[in-house]
Parts: C-alpha cells; sequence; structure tokens
C-alpha cells in the first residue's frame, strides 16, 4: 500500500515536498517513481529511484529543479520540488516496482510498476 500526501497549492517560483510511504510487502521493492496527470493530458513520468543504491532517473521537464529521495528505514521516498511552474499543475502519483529494472530508462514506463498511489493534488499558481 502508498500513500501520497504534501500536495496543496502554491505560487509560482515556491517548492513543495511530496512524501509517499509504503506499508506492506516493502521488502520485495526494487524501485518507486512519481508520475503526474495534468487535466486532459496522459499520466507521465516525473521521476524514479532505485531502492537499493539510491540512482535516480528524471524526466527532462523537471531535471535541476526536483530532486527525489528515499529513506529505506521509513519505507517513504520524497519529491521535492523547487522553483515550481504553473505546468507542474497535476496529480501526482507514487508507484512502486517490485522488478529489477535496468538501461537508461529504468523505471520511466507505468508498466515498470506494481503498486500505485491514490494521486496527491499540486497546483501552482501562475
Amino acid at each position: 500500500q502508498l500513500q501520497a500526501s504534501g500536495g496543496g497549492l502554491v505560487q509560482a517560483g515556491g517548492s513543495l515536498r511530496l512524501s509517499c510511504a509504503a506499508s506492506g510487502r516493502t521488502f520485495s521493492i526494487y524501485g518507486m517513481g512519481w508520475f503526474r496527470q495534468a487535466p486532459g493530458k496522459e499520466r507521465e513520468f516525473v521521476a524514479a529511484i532505485r531502492w537499493s543504491g539510491g540512482s535516480t532517473n528524471y524526466a527532462d521537464s523537471v531535471k535541476g529543479r526536483f530532486t527525489i529521495s528515499r529513506d529505506n528505514a521509513k519505507n517513504t521516498v520524497y519529491l521535492q520540488m523547487n522553483s515550481l511552474k504553473h505546468e507542474d499543475t497535476a496529480v501526482y502519483y507514487c508507484a512502486a516496482g517490485t522488478r529489477p529494472r535496468g538501461g537508461p530508462g529504468y523505471y520511466s514506463g507505468s508498466s515498470d510498476y506494481d503498486y500505485w498511489g491514490q494521486g496527491t493534488l499540486v497546483t501552482v499558481s501562475s
């Protein structure tokens, strides 16, 4: 089970930190990620992190502004979002994958994940 939190309303240029706590079969997690879906658009990849080792992968649109991290002891993944833009407005979903993935785009596809959180709304006012 994944529980996402931390969304809200923020002005452009501001920051928010999202959290996603995993419970249950956390020992089987290989990677976790964040996706987002804006109104009228398809769900898109934002960032991912390997549970062991902590290597990260980002969408080009958020590189340099967003940082994904994890706390293994708390089974929690975070998404620190800085320099937010109006176009970052979306429902953000966290996800957990229980299969190892490699290659340059690891954990960037929805099919890489087995469990999804309920989503948390981020609204950036311009």
